[in-house]
Formats: structure tokens, sequence, C-alpha cells
């Protein structure tokens, strides 16, 4: 599995999103792109796609909807004094990533995969990390089931986004 890239291309303008990281509020504003994988019963899982942030279309039947077959994580990227970006753990997450995906019934997404899709999403929207020692961009990957139909079981499909 690998993360195909499709950048945003008509990102927020530089002194925009330089005004929304010196003053972001929490969950306001987000960066310019994001990841999508599929996950299916048969095949497995898809390669990711970071492509730009918009929009999810769903049927008004599919089973998150229904059934609350959702999980989340929630981790930081930091800038360090060099100007390098790091994450903290972001194995540790992965692995809470996949125990939380097991009991409720999602696939469990390999932990170098989800790091993979993390670190990507983190270096192309790098401009969007805050400067400032003790500031962070937040990132918050989720699993939703996306079979549609409803009958109370396991969805046997499933679809990871990360955004930032």
């Amino acid at each position: 599995m690998k993360v195909l890239i499709n950048k945003n291309s008509n990102p927020v303008a530089d002194n925009l999103r330089d005004e929304r990281v010196k003053s972001p509020g929490f969950g306001k504003y987000y960066t310019d792109n994001m990841v999508i994988a599929e996950w299916d019963e048969k095949t497995g899982w898809s390669d990711a796609q970071l492509k730009a942030y918009a929009p999810l279309t769903l049927d008004p039947a599919t089973m998150v909807f229904h059934y609350g077959q959702e999980i989340f994580e929630g981790m930081k990227a930091y800038i360090q004094p060099d100007g390098g970006i790091s994450l903290f753990r972001p194995d540790a997450n992965a692995k809470r990533f996949a125990k939380s995906a097991a009991r409720m019934a999602l696939p469990e997404m390999p932990v170098d995969f989800f790091v993979q899709t993390v670190e990507e999403l983190v270096k192309v929207d790098k401009n969007w990390v805050p400067k400032n020692i003790g500031e962070s961009l937040y990132i918050r990957p989720f699993m939703i089931a996306t079979e549609v139909g409803l009958g109370v079981r396991p969805s046997n499909k499933a679809t990871y986004i990360l955004i930032a």
C-alpha cells in the first residue's frame, strides 16, 4: 500500500494561511489537503489518496449513521529548533487506532501504513505547522463504516480519512 499524491491545486493563499496559523482556534481551520483510503472485505485496503480537502458525499443509509461504527485518534505535529517537523510517537497512535478498530468491528489498518499517511500529509501541508514553541498542528485520523445498508452487523466497507 502506498500514498498517491494529488495535492490541492488551489491551496489557501500564503498570507491567509499564515494569518490562520498565527491565530488558529482549535478545529476552526483545516489544511489544504486530506488523505482517504478505502477498505473492502474482499480486496482489503486500497492505496491512500492524498488530495484536496473537500466535503464527503455519503448515502443516507451508510452504516456509520445508523450503527455508530466510527473511530478516531488525535495527534500533533511540532516544529523543531532546526526547522524540521516532528510527530510524537505516531506508532503508538497507530496501534491504538488498530485496537479501537478491532473493538468496533472495523478493519485494522497496518501501523506502517497509518504512519505513512500521517507523515505524507504533514510533509505536504508543512506550512500549516505553527512556528512558535508550544504550538502544534492537530492531526485527526478517523475511520467510518461506509457500507450502504441497514442491518446490525459489521460493515463490509470502511473509509479511513485523515485531516489536519
